[in-house]
């Protein structure tokens, strides 16, 4: 059914409620044809892509919808594991982690020798403990259901069904910026749904003996980053021990597998990194760039040859023509293939990248790697020299030195920006205003970046935006005391939000896609790095340079420069106004009061307005494309047996 999850899970109270809930769940359609993962010792069984694990009642637990991920689970007793993810988990393994686990904490230490890319479900002395990723690749919700009490899941849509919930219009307005900090990027567009912090779980206990009453969820706090204290040659050993690990978990012992490799860095050192996997057959696809000023193109033919003059397998190499890609906001209407757990500002992309995962699947690959991650996790920012210059203020100014030059940063704008002490509160609160909105030459060295709502919002949607900023800043802590820090992790958790888009057309069209860089193993690595050796003026990527040595020929590690599709974009702005037109003739957006469409009109039929050349329209048309698929989500509900002994399979 257009618009539905393709994959979730529920975890679901001990009561004959949760049972009934179980029932409300929306159907899991046709099977894909792949058999179940197999079945680990507990109880629990599978219909279809449909998996029930059972509580020691015999009723619902974790009830999850697989198309994709693999769920391993194990029971000892009243004791039971789940590991939601890209790979299945060995029962020994899995035996490993629960006994001796006493209780989270003591799961949690044994759970950082897996690649930090699953979702846990555990039961542990009658307390259910969900969580996702640090990277916020795999997130948690929660709701109150009236009659179940709490029922947490991977996806609000589900949630938002089983509790009849409204759209959330403060949440959505939200949406309609160009990114959304933290912490407003926890607000689901939703009521009634709340989103679990990325580095944070959830707790549910279960009811006191004797007692109908359910007590609340808590949320603890499981995830620190690192300190900065290894030298780069240490660090570049861990973070290609991660990866490496990262990319067997993913793709490890499939035969048909496929990468983008779009000639940068990031793209590069995945293609390499799956190549020693060993799979019969790799697929490398590059998109041409229709700029005859791009460099992609060529650095990802030096990749192929260099791979097919060396040992493994030789990839076969898929150019797609620049004129066979689509322009961005091609083919709007596609979206509504899938009900994004909230609007993506990749949205307008959507038909470029149906377009590759497309061909990549017409190669018989089994799984796609893609190098999504790599800028936030390597690149680095501007703002970690606010750290750096507290405790090495000579080295940090140095560095400065050179990133001022690179970008224009006049003098003594710079200084004041270093020296500027502001909390994270008082920086929140200001963080959107109608004043001119940074140009290349503002230094960025604060605790993000200021923005000013798009000039075709509506009066009433930048008060709701003014107003959920300053009430999230009354409360509001940053991921992490050093400015630098909480920028970094709050940039990778936004990069792997938006990767969702990405994983969603991969499942509509029925092909895997991962993106190995958000594994949390990996991200720590990079953090457990000395600044000043992890980022630089001078040298691009360092840590993953160093990192990829051995794996990647130095030829091509050796590339300081990087693509841009700015072009395309605009370009599209023109190819498909008439589609953009159509997108605001009836605006949902305008219903809900939020956007000014006639204004929207005016610009479809001025592609290149300077007002668009300032301001991109990238997150209107993602929430206007979004509003339209969740209103159309579950046109009616789908009940499925409601008693203890049919919903226990």
């Amino acid at each position: 059914m257009p618009g539905q999850p393709r994959d979730y899970f529920v975890v679901l109270p001990d009561s004959v409620a949760g049972a009934a809930a179980a029932g409300q769940l929306p159907a899991p359609g046709a099977a894909t044809g792949r058999s179940p993962a197999p079945g680990a010792a507990g109880p629990a069984r599978g219909v279809g892509d449909t998996l029930t694990v059972a509580h020691p009642s015999g009723r619902p637990w974790v009830v999850a919808r697989r198309l994709v991920r693999k769920v391993s689970h194990l029971a000892r007793g009243e004791d039971a594991l789940v590991l939601v993810g890209p790979d299945r988990v060995p029962d020994a393994v899995l035996a490993g982690l629960l006994e001796g686990a006493r209780d989270r904490a003591g799961l949690e230490r044994r759970l950082a020798r897996l690649p930090g890319l699953y979702h846990v479900v555990a039961r542990l002395s009658g307390e259910s403990w969900i969580r996702g990723t640090a990277t916020g690749l795999r997130r948690i919700y929660h709701a109150r259901h009236p009659e179940a009490g709490t029922i947490a899941s991977d996806r609000p849509a589900v949630l938002a069904r089983l509790i009849d919930a409204p759209l959330d219009e403060g949440a959505l307005a939200l949406r309609l910026l160009d990114f959304l900090p933290h912490p407003l990027s926890r607000r689901a567009v939703w009521r009634g749904v709340h989103e679990t912090g990325a580095g944070y779980g959830l707790a549910l206990p279960v009811a006191a003996p004797g007692t109908a009453a359910v007590p609340g969820p808590t949320e603890h706090r499981w995830w620190e980053p690192p300190p900065g204290e290894l030298p780069l040659a240490a660090g570049a050993r861990r973070v290609a021990d991660a990866v490496a690990a990262s990319v067997r978990a993913h793709v490890g012992g499939l035969d048909r597998i496929s990468c983008e490799l779009s000639g940068g860095l990031d793209s590069t050192a995945l293609a390499f990194a799956a190549r020693e996997t060993g799979p019969e057959a790799l697929a490398l696809l590059t998109v041409a760039a229709r700029d005859r000023y791009s460099e992609d193109e060529t650095w990802a033919r030096r990749a192929v040859e260099a791979a097919r003059g060396t040992a493994g397998p030789a990839p076969d190499h898929h150019v797609v023509p620049a004129d066979e890609a689509p322009y961005f906001y091609a083919d709007l209407a596609s979206t509504a293939a899938e009900l994004n757990d909230e609007p993506l500002p990749v949205a307008p992309g959507r038909a470029r990248a149906e377009l590759l995962l497309g061909r990549a699947r017409a190669t018989g690959s089994r799984y796609h790697l893609t190098g999504y991650g790599g800028d936030e996790i390597f690149l680095g920012l501007p703002h970690a020299y606010q750290d750096l210059f507290h405790g090495n203020p000579l080295t940090a100014w140095n560095h400065l030195g050179g990133l001022r030059h690179q970008l224009g940063w006049p003098l003594l704008p710079t200084l004041k920006a270093l020296l500027d002490r502001s909390t994270f509160p008082r920086w929140l609160a200001g963080a959107v205003t109608a004043e001119p909105q940074p140009v290349a030459r503002t230094p960025l060295l604060s605790w993000g970046v200021r923005q000013s709502p798009h000039p075709w919002l509506t009066e009433h949607a930048s008060t709701l935006i003014t107003q959920e900023f300053r009430t999230a800043a009354e409360h509001a802590e940053p991921i992490d005391p050093w400015r630098g820090r909480h920028v970094d992790i709050d940039g990778v958790r936004m990069g792997a939000r938006h990767f969702q888009a990405m994983e969603d057309i991969g499942m509509t069209i029925g092909l895997p896609v991962a993106a190995p860089f958000y594994d949390d193993r990996v991200l720590e690595a990079a953090l457990a790095v000395r600044l000043p050796e992890r980022i630089s003026p001078w040298r691009y990527k360092p840590l993953l340079v160093e990192a990829m040595r051995g794996v990647v020929p130095d030829a091509l590690l050796a590339r300081t420069t990087k693509d841009h599709m700015a072009s395309d974009e605009h370009q599209g702005l023109r190819e498909h106004a008439p589609e953009l037109a159509e997108l605001w003739t009836g605006s949902r957006l305008a219903e809900h009061g939020l956007v000014d469409a006639r204004h929207l009109l005016r610009l479809a039929a001025e592609p290149f307005s300077p007002v668009l050349v300032e301001h991109s329209i990238s997150s209107t048309v993602a929430g206007e494309t979004w509003l339209r698929t969740a209103e159309n989500a579950w046109p009616a509900p789908h009940r499925t047996p409601t008693s203890a002994s049919e919903a226990t399979l």
